[in-house]
């Protein structure tokens, strides 16, 4: 059965523009994460961190590419375990039929 739907309709509104708001903070979060991590590898650990130029280095971009494709592909892929893992839990509990 869909949790939502147990909601009293008044509360609906106010449950959805929570669950934006959540979703929105994780977005955010998950992005700050990303930079943080990248400029913390490719900036200050590799490449000394010397801020010797505004633009980054070729070195710094081409690491900054990697790892944020990197991120973004470990991201999806928990994404996409954790949608069957929820899919084969809902199975097993009888919510849905295969």
């Amino acid at each position: 059965m869909d949790a939502f739907t147990n909601i009293p309709e008044h509360q609906k509104g106010e449950f959805l523009r929570h669950l934006e708001d959540q979703q929105m903070k994780d977005s955010l979060k998950m992005y700050n994460h990303l930079v943080e991590s990248c400029f913390e590898k490719c900036v200050m650990v590799n490449w000394g961190g010397s801020f010797n130029s505004k633009q980054l280095t070729e070195g710094e971009t081409k690491c900054i590419s990697q790892c944020s494709e990197k991120f973004m592909k470990l991201t999806q892929r928990v994404g996409f375990r954790f949608s069957e893992y929820q899919a084969i839990k809902a199975r097993e509990s009888g919510i849905l039929k295969k």
